[in-house]
């Protein structure tokens, strides 16, 4: 019997990995998901403990990069990237031939990458990715890094002000000239505070890793979601892990959500 295919997904964004793992699981039945890594780190972890055929690794990860991941990986796995952002990138994957996905992940896409890679594991060896195309990779990581982002916000509650680390903030919504801050307590308490800085204000400076606007009025940290329902006239709810908050996700932002 034909041994099935092996696969590690490597994504920071716990949706996206479940929803690149669905997909595939309608695309490619028989292929086998042994591994899904949060990070970099995790995905060289995992490979070297399960061997998968098939890597997918997402471009940009906090810690080591899917780039760096790759580069410890190297020629012992096929390799697709996941990348949310930039024609360079895309153009760089074209002209090395190299297997890519674009985020949000369309299925027709999928598809082809699925065809590619069932043909290249009849072949002997993986694709061998030149390290100048992991170099011009790693230059585009740090030229988009940007400034560090925002790690405190001071905001009040009630007659206390309190400092509170941006990690444990679950949502931000705008309340006329403040903002709301959704954050979790002494002992992972829900709790809220205000800041007297307006929503548009604070979003350039949060992480764009965790923090993602999903509506004009509010912002949600990725890592405090529990599952999304969609709703009607295109737009969704999302519920929270340990919160009774529902978020509203207007239409401009479905696609944030398009596995659903």
């Amino acid at each position: 019997m034909t041994r099935k295919a092996t696969a590690l997904i490597a994504d920071d964004e716990p949706l996206l990995r479940t929803s690149l793992a669905r997909m595939l699981a309608d695309a490619w039945p028989e292929l086998e998901i042994v591994a899904q890594a949060r990070n970099g780190r995790e995905a060289v972890e995992q490979f070297e403990a399960l061997t998968p055929d098939i890597c997918f690794l997402d471009v940009r990860m906090p810690g080591i990069s899917g780039v760096e991941a790759a580069r410890k990986i190297g020629r012992h796995a096929r390799l697709v990237f996941v990348t949310a952002y930039d024609q360079y990138a895309v153009e760089a994957f074209e002209q090395q031939a190299i297997d890519y996905l674009v985020k949000p992940v369309e299925p027709a896409r999928l598809a082809d990458t699925v065809a590619r890679l069932k043909s290249r594991l009849e072949g002997a060896q993986p694709l061998d990715i030149p390290e100048a195309l992991l170099e011009r990779l790693a230059a585009l990581l740090k030229k988009d890094a940007g400034p560090e982002p925002l790690r405190w916000i001071h905001a009040s509650v009630g007659n206390v002000l309190r400092v509170i680390p941006v990690e444990e903030i679950d949502f931000l919504r705008s309340d006329e000239k403040y903002t709301l801050i959704g954050w979790r307590g002494d002992a992972g308490k829900p709790g809220e505070a205000l800041v007297r800085t307006a929503l548009k204000d604070l979003l350039p400076q949060l992480d764009p890793t965790h923090f993602v606007q999903v509506h004009r009025s509010v912002v949600v940290n990725r890592r405090s979601i529990s599952h999304v329902t969609r709703t009607d006239n295109e737009t969704a709810q999302i519920h929270l892990k340990g919160r009774a908050d529902v978020l509203p996700v207007s239409r401009s932002y479905l696609h944030l959500f398009k596995g659903m």
